[in-house]
């Protein structure tokens, strides 16, 4: 496949509009953020494109217009596309592991809960880089969207538990489209059980709703607290879908990749 820029793909977005809210939306967020890398087997009137961003990579198109070489680079990706792809793709890995998804659009307005005493919850600025930043390694998902901790924190994008400088719980933007909004949050695992993600993922939907946008919500069907917690911030079940995560490329399509 040819490496192209979003420029090069202004339609983008209409090549994921059958997809859900959240694959739509990753699409549109690589037109924005400058942290996705775009794809097509042609340059011009191009039949397959893929877009990958923060360890997710949509295909759409015609499945025969790639090989399975090409898709080697995409080790360790969730993909999300049309079944005509599943051929290719398990031709190309030798592993593809099925992952039921659940997505959830925010349809009920809930009260956001007081913040223990001592703890601010505000919207990330730029100078809150570091802080999210000292999140580490292991909580360094939430911001691999936005191309790390200063393009989360410059993004406005983002609502946070503070108490003094530290991140004790966050939730943000993952994905913005155009009209959805996917979100993703987190709570440092000390500080869980004092309803702080619930206290920023309510700031931030009704930051996401002043803009016109609908929140959604994408988790595994198997995590329950993440259902829970959509629940309880007024999300509710609108679709089902299922995505693969790859593993090492093929033996053939290695061999021919070295």
């Amino acid at each position: 496949m040819i490496a192209l820029t979003p420029a090069q793909l202004p339609s983008l977005p209409r090549w994921f509009a059958d997809g859900p809210p959240g694959a739509t939306a990753l699409a549109e967020h690589a037109l924005l953020s400058g942290a996705a890398r775009c794809w097509a087997d042609r340059a011009v009137d191009p039949r397959a494109v893929a877009v990958a961003c923060a360890g997710h990579l949509l295909l759409r198109g015609e499945p025969t217009a790639l090989a399975p070489l090409a898709l080697a680079p995409f080790t360790a990706h969730y993909v999300q596309a049309p079944a005509r792809f599943l051929p290719l793709l398990a031709g190309a890995f030798e592993r593809l592991v099925p992952w039921e998804r659940m997505v959830y659009l925010r349809r009920v307005t809930v009260a956001a809960p007081r913040p223990p005493h001592g703890v601010t919850v505000r919207r990330v600025t730029p100078d809150d880089a570091p802080a999210l930043a000292a999140l580490g390694a292991d909580l360094a998902w939430i911001h691999a969207s936005w191309g790390g901790p200063a393009g989360l924190a410059a993004s406005g994008h983002g609502w946070a538990a503070f108490r003094r400088d530290r991140v004790l719980a966050l939730a943000c933007t993952y994905f913005r489209g155009s009209t959805h909004e996917d979100i993703a949050c987190l709570t440092v695992p000390a500080h869980r059980r004092q309803h702080l993600a619930l206290a920023c993922v309510t700031a931030l939907c009704r930051d996401i709703e002043a803009r016109g946008h609908t929140p959604s919500w994408t988790c595994s069907r198997d995590n329950r607290p993440s259902r829970l917690l959509a629940w309880t911030a007024g999300f509710r079940l609108a679709h089902e879908y299922v995505h693969h995560l790859t593993g090492e490329p093929a033996r053939r399509v290695a061999g021919l990749a070295a």
